[in-house]
């Protein structure tokens, strides 16, 4: 009886210090959750934010494209338009879109 005595006690304190481990373990989960949820949110924010700011890069790139073709268009139209004036062969009125006929 003086050998389960003992015995009894070193199971119940091995319960009740894996049940402290358990409640342990229990918060860190918690934490970490928590901790991931919130890395989480802010990089859906952060993911946001580089999208707005590529959107924002390709907006300013399509308006110099823009840009840049309507300044080429009328250089060449009016490059036509000196060559049709002057009846180079080939050449295409842009007022009238009419084609200089060849000789």
């Amino acid at each position: 009886m003086t050998v389960r005595r003992p015995l009894i006690a070193a199971v119940a304190s091995l319960g009740l210090l894996s049940f402290g481990v358990a409640a342990c373990t229990q918060a860190e989960t918690d934490k970490a959750e928590a901790q991931a949820d919130a890395a989480g949110e802010k990089a859906e924010d952060l993911a946001a934010q580089a999208g707005e700011v590529i959107e924002s890069g390709a907006m300013k790139t399509a308006q110099a494209v823009e840009s840049g073709a309507g300044k080429v268009a009328d250089k060449l139209e009016d490059n036509q338009a000196e060559a049709a004036a002057e009846g180079k062969p080939g050449a295409v009125n842009p007022s009238t879109d009419q084609r200089v006929p060849s000789n």
